[in-house]
């Protein structure tokens, strides 16, 4: 049975999370990746950067819905989820356009669970860790890879 370890992209790029978010989006781009992890100076993992999390800086903000009691309002969501929305709009850096504390896998984890977190969490690039350090990604191209074999 294949396991991360197996079809892993070693000494995968990274990014800080001071890099502006067009120079991220550049590097995607130009690599055809998906996802780039986020590690800070001493390169702990902290988030992950995803094309979607790119594209949710086009999308309009949604106004949360209200409902009034005695001349009062009362929200259905909370101010938090809409703070969050806006600055992930607004970003203009990689730590506030990133997803922070991502699901990781480790390299033992079988390519069954990893199609698992694909399909059912619709997450595409999961950092591999290690003893808590980034020792690869696992993107979705390398799923199809073992397909294609």
């Amino acid at each position: 049975m294949l396991k991360a370890k197996d079809i892993m992209t070693s000494g995968a790029l990274t990014l800080e999370p001071d890099t502006d978010v067009a120079t991220a989006a550049k590097l995607m781009l130009e690599k055809h990746l998906n996802g780039l992890p986020v590690v800070d100076r001493s390169g702990k993992l902290i988030g992950v950067l995803c094309q979607s999390d790119l594209v949710a800086q086009q999308k309009t903000i949604s106004m949360p819905s209200l409902f009034t009691i005695l001349d009062g309002f009362i929200s259905f969501s909370s101010n938090e989820d809409l703070e969050k929305e806006v600055n992930k709009i607004a970003a203009t850096k990689v730590e506030h356009a990133m997803t922070p504390d991502p699901i990781t896998i480790e390299p033992d984890t079988s390519i069954e669970k990893i199609a698992d977190l694909m399909v059912e969490r619709k997450f595409y690039t999961l950092p591999v860790v290690e003893n808590g350090k980034l020792v690869g990604v696992v993107g979705k191209e390398d799923v199809l890879k073992v397909l294609a074999k």
